[in-house]
């Protein structure tokens, strides 16, 4: 284990330095037990003050299940949803590139089957974590090489996909991915 990320909400007399302390010296050990050790990378709220939250700080509408836009049961899912959200969400547009670029290391031979893995922290542009798989279908650390020359910023997702284009019409029916015409799948 290299990273640790943790995003609380806590109170506003509370300082972004005492949480830090807290979840490094106090925290961090009792959960992780044996596995928390000093060459760990602790992101402790990224954005900074996080005193609002909840319904009243984020909300509005979540959408159909990941689960019926997608692969159905065939790919991990996270939480979030893609419709009712627009792309400088990662729910959506990480989800569309991570689609992209397993089609690419398809495309270019180096697996027949691919699945990207990425995740984010709030208020951090670049992915904090990328794995690719293969399931034994190709070289995967060839593919994974592959897939970090490819820029997972969300801004740089959504200009090499498009996606402030008028284009999201054409996923409100029979999901986001298998269908041509979307620049994900092109």
């Amino acid at each position: 284990m290299t990273d640790v990320l943790v995003s609380t909400q806590h109170g506003a007399e509370i300082e972004q330095p005492e949480i830090a302390d807290y979840v490094r010296g106090d925290l961090a050990p009792r959960v992780l037990g044996d596995w928390c050790h000093g060459g760990i990378q602790f992101i402790v709220n990224p954005t900074g003050s996080f005193i609002l939250g909840g319904p009243s700080a984020d909300c509005g509408v979540t959408g159909r299940k990941i689960i019926a836009d997608t692969y159905g049961g065939a790919a991990r899912h996270g939480g979030g949803a893609f419709s009712g959200k627009d792309p400088s969400k990662v729910d959506r547009s990480a989800a569309y590139f991570c689609r992209y670029v397993a089609r690419q290391i398809v495309k270019q031979g180096l697996a027949e089957v691919a699945e990207i893995q990425v995740a984010y922290a709030i208020g951090i542009a670049k992915p904090i974590s990328l794995k690719v798989e293969t399931f034994g279908t190709g070289d995967t650390q060839e593919a994974r090489e592959f897939a970090y020359r490819f820029d997972f910023r969300p801004s740089a997702i959504i200009e090499r996909l498009g996606l402030l284009a008028p284009i999201y019409r054409r996923t409100t029916n029979y999901g986001h991915f298998g269908r041509s015409g979307l620049s994900w799948e092109d």
